[in-house]
């Protein structure tokens, strides 16, 4: 793993969400999210762990472009001149995570799970983002394949090792 994230081409690992809620509940930490392509997978997937609502706040859902700038606080700018599909609008939307919900962390995911390419980035294209209240952000680029179904169930898993890792950091 590179000081961004996970090797660009790898796939994801298999933390599972209750192993990350109960991370999150020994740290005393909350989490929220902001997604695009998994459109609200990554809750509802860390909601159906019991108890998880003591450590999570909520989410955005921001498949449209408009909602990135909308809901979670992308700069309009960066929209338009990078596209949804950029670091730097992860990174964004991780930090309008922990603002719109008032958690501790944030977790965002935008990419392209296909069929077509989009903004000029190829299908199976990710950009993670971890925001911590305090301001730090972690980013991660993955590069996947498989089915559309398969892109963003990969991405739900990198979105949940992206925040066992942030747990650990906290041990």
């Amino acid at each position: 793993m590179s000081a961004e994230g996970p090797e660009a081409g790898s796939q994801a690992g298999a933390v599972g969400p209750a192993a990350v809620i109960g991370a999150l509940r020994e740290r005393g930490l909350t989490i929220a999210t902001c997604e695009s392509l998994t459109a609200g997978l990554l809750s509802a997937t860390l909601a159906e762990v019991p108890g998880a609502s003591a450590v999570l706040r909520g989410g955005l859902v921001t498949y449209a472009t408009a909602l990135k700038a909308e809901l979670a606080g992308v700069d309009p700018d960066l929209l338009a001149a990078h596209g949804a599909v950029d670091p730097q609008v992860a990174r964004e939307m991780a930090r309008g995570a922990v603002r719109a919900c008032g958690a501790d962390l944030g977790v965002s995911c935008t990419g392209v799970a296909g069929p077509d390419p989009q903004d000029g980035k190829p299908v199976g294209r990710v950009y993670l983002a971890l925001a911590r209240s305090g301001g730090g952000v972690r980013t991660a680029e993955l590069d996947l394949t498989g089915s559309r179904r398969e892109i963003r169930e990969a991405t739900v898993r990198a979105c949940l090792d992206l925040v066992l890792a942030a747990c650990a950091e906290d041990a």
